[in-house]
């Protein structure tokens, strides 16, 4: 496990494109990291960005979409960054090495706790709503998921999560799909929440009256919640 303490942070910036051999360049420096015993790296795609080229890319165009940056971060103890440096500057020919100072504050991982925390199970019926759509979809000029889940939130649904789809077509017929030569701006979008039966038919009324072109669903499902119990507290 990383000791608390003074650390390197180190964030490398390449191409989603890029590669080394067969494979793409941040896989490789993912793996790398891996074999070589680095406690835990994160790469992340950026939605819009542009490098020495000064070519912007964006996800908006499919055809720029695939040279967005991705970044590499990692954490380790210096004498480490130090080992693995010249590996990574030999592997990252075409791309960008920034290392920082940091300090860390608390580390977790390793040895598990002699008991798992104990939690109380909470039994009930309840409902599932799920609402699909089109990505396109507007309500009072925002995207309509985005107005749907405030509207949730306002009626204090317990939780929502939207689901945006790769491939699907609805009532009309119509194929939607994500591709590298197809861009489209309609894909099929689906909010999914689950709460008491009361709460989900208001919230499905409001909902209704939000949409355009849509389906909603309602299932009946049975929950069980699990809550943590702190230390030293009684259940429930």
């Amino acid at each position: 496990m990383l000791d608390s303490g003074p650390a390197k942070k180190v964030t490398i910036y390449v191409n989603e494109d890029s590669r080394s051999h067969s494979e793409p360049l941040y896989e490789a420096v993912l793996e790398l990291l891996l074999h070589r015993g680095v406690h835990g790296a994160t790469a992340s795609k950026a939605m819009a960005g542009f490098g020495s080229h000064h070519r912007m890319h964006t996800g908006k165009i499919e055809l720029l979409a695939e040279h967005l940056p991705v970044r590499i971060e990692f954490v380790e103890s210096a004498s480490k960054v130090n080992e693995i440096l010249p590996q990574l500057y030999e592997l990252v020919a075409d791309g960008l090495i920034e290392v920082q100072d940091t300090t860390v504050v608390r580390a977790s991982g390793g040895a598990q706790p002699a008991a798992a925390p104990l939690h109380d199970r909470l039994h009930a019926p309840a409902q599932m709503l799920r609402v699909f759509f089109g990505e396109a979809d507007k309500w009072n000029g925002e995207p309509l998921h985005e107005a749907i889940v405030k509207r949730l939130r306002i009626l204090e649904v317990a939780g929502a999560t939207v689901y945006r789809g790769i491939l699907g077509y609805g009532a009309k017929g119509h194929t939607h799909r994500e591709g590298f030569f197809h861009l489209s701006s309609d894909l099929p979008v689906m909010v999914a929440a689950i709460d008491t039966p009361e709460r989900i038919a208001r919230a499905a009324a409001e909902v209704e009256e939000m949409m355009g072109d849509g389906l909603i669903v309602i299932s009946d499902v049975r929950m069980t919640r699990l809550v943590r119990i702190p230390p030293g507290a009684e259940r429930l």
